[in-house]
């Protein structure tokens, strides 16, 4: 009976001892279990942004904002001092060439021109009566010149007649020497009139030009004049549209006030203003797409300004002759930059806060879209919402792109709740 006794103490012992291990290896399976629970984190997959790897071309498109311009503009400003006497027209309205935008009034120059007016006409009197006072002088020495002739040739008559009678004793030889000295005087006589008659004749027309330029001058006075006077009726000077009008009725204006701003309709421009970051990749002759909300208008760049202002760079954009009847000045649009193409790459869309030619860690999904790990991609050149990818993923690899950087500190694997 003891020996019995003895035998089922031992079996209880070994029962014990393995129940014992059994429970301490259900412990370390469940403190496994909570480790990996704990280091693993789970997120909802309707709360990420899930996108594929692409592969093939890439258009690297340079994003911008801004306006549509006219390509030509005119800007009004007043010639004289007046006062806003009436406003025909008001910004937005169509204008052509002889449009009156606004009526102005000013009475000095009303006066101005008519007293320039008289004053041309005096300058014009004096004109005629100084022509009228050269041909005077012209016909009186005229007939002193024909006078002068008439008795050069008695002389040469007299002179002739008594070179016949000299050889018959008839006249003495001085009588006829008397006769040859006077016809040559005669004769020096004439010629220094017909000198005199040249010189005066050209002393005569400097006279008339210089009352001609008078009269020139007073014409353009009256013609500046004539100008302010006709400027107090604002006209817009070609057609377009009335983009700014700067003037109040019953304002009074100084000489060069900006009275209006006027527009092309058809011959628009885009200025578009680009991140400073991005224009480098701009080129003058790149192709440009602009949007107007309602159509897409494609456009060429043409001119990059070279100064920085809000951390953004203006690029202007022509556009085609043929436009939407969407284009109008000053509307807000969007633009798109092709600046080049990329064959055949990796690519995927921009995560956020994520720069070009950077690396980048991204969480990679399973093929079981049940779980994520980080990875670390090698980024490339930028091409709008999309980022070419050098290295680290291949094309329909699937990552979040979501801003994650509070947890790839902390897990380097995520669980994917459907």
């Amino acid at each position: 009976m003891d020996v019995v006794k003895t035998k089922v103490k031992k079996a209880g012992a070994r029962g014990k001892y393995q129940m014992l291990v059994i429970a301490i290896l259900i412990l370390a399976a469940l403190l496994v279990w909570a480790m990996q629970t704990a280091s693993a984190v789970s997120v909802s997959r309707s709360d990420v942004l899930i996108e594929r790897v692409e592969f093939g071309d890439l258009e690297v498109i340079t994003e911008g904002y801004g306006v549509l311009s006219s390509d030509k503009q005119q800007l009004i400003t007043t010639l004289a001092q007046a006062t806003v006497k009436e406003i025909v027209l008001k910004p937005g309205a169509s204008v052509s060439a002889d449009s009156v935008i606004v009526r102005l009034e000013n009475p000095e120059l009303a006066q101005d021109v008519e007293n320039a007016k008289q004053e041309l006409a005096q300058i014009k009197a004096n004109l005629r009566q100084l022509k009228l006072n050269n041909q005077r002088e012209i016909l009186n020495e005229a007939a002193n010149l024909a006078e002068l002739k008439a008795r050069h040739e008695s002389a040469m008559l007299n002179r002739k007649a008594e070179a016949k009678l000299i050889e018959q004793g008839i006249v003495s030889q001085l009588a006829y020497q008397e006769s040859v000295l006077e016809e040559d005087q005669l004769a020096k006589r004439i010629d220094i009139l017909q000198q005199r008659i040249a010189q005066l004749k050209q002393v005569h027309q400097e006279s008339v030009n210089i009352q001609q330029e008078r009269v020139k001058q007073q014409q353009g006075q009256l013609n500046i004049r004539q100008a302010r006077l006709d400027s107090l009726e604002v006209k817009a000077g070609f057609s377009g549209v009335l983009q700014r009008l700067s003037v109040e009725l019953g304002q009074s204006l100084a000489p060069g006030q900006e009275i209006a701003l006027i527009g092309s309709v058809t011959d628009l421009i885009a200025l578009i203003r680009v991140p400073q970051g991005q224009v480098q990749q701009v080129r003058v002759g790149q192709k440009a797409m602009i949007n107007t909300r309602r159509d897409i208008i494609s456009g060429t760049v043409t001119r990059i300004d070279p100064i920085v202002e809000d951390n953004t760079v203006e690029v202007e954009v022509a556009l085609p002759e043929e436009l939407p009847e969407s284009a109008r000045p000053q509307l807000n649009v969007d633009a798109s930059i092709i600046a080049d193409t990329l064959k055949q790459v990796s690519y995927i869309k921009r995560p956020g806060n994520v720069r070009p030619h950077s690396e980048v860690s991204l969480y990679h999904l399973a093929t079981d879209n049940t779980s994520a790990t980080l990875k670390t991609l090698e980024l490339g050149r930028q091409a709008g919402r999309y980022i070419e990818i050098i290295s680290g993923a291949k094309p329909n690899d699937v990552f979040i792109i979501s801003d994650l950087s509070n947890l790839k500190n902390t897990t380097s694997e995520l669980l994917i709740k459907q």
